[in-house]
């Protein structure tokens, strides 16, 4: 996925918060098959309301996205938009050095 600046500036300023980084970061670990929220919220150790409110602004970016499986809410993580950002700040990796 090829980001812009606007888009990769307001990706990176949701990551900018602590918490936010450690929910990617959970999700980025277990891969392809998302974490339940209830078990975000055991390992980040928060309340239901503080993991609520930063999923919302996590969805918001298309950083993570939720679906419901019986009574169990799971997150996955948008692997796009994590590879756009490291995309995005490696693409000119270099190019101002001189070619020998």
């Amino acid at each position: 996925m090829k980001l812009d600046y606007a888009t990769t500036a307001s990706l990176l300023s949701q990551l900018g918060n602590t918490t936010r980084l450690r929910i990617v970061r959970e999700l980025v670990q277990v891969g392809e098959g998302g974490m339940p929220v209830g078990e975000i919220r055991k390992i980040l150790d928060i309340p239901n309301s503080t993991l609520s409110h930063h999923l919302s602004h996590l969805r918001g970016v298309g950083l993570v996205r939720q679906e419901r499986e019986g009574t169990v809410l799971r997150c996955f993580v948008n692997y796009d938009h994590i590879a756009g950002i490291v995309s995005f700040l490696t693409e000119h990796c270099c190019a101002a050095e001189p070619q020998f």
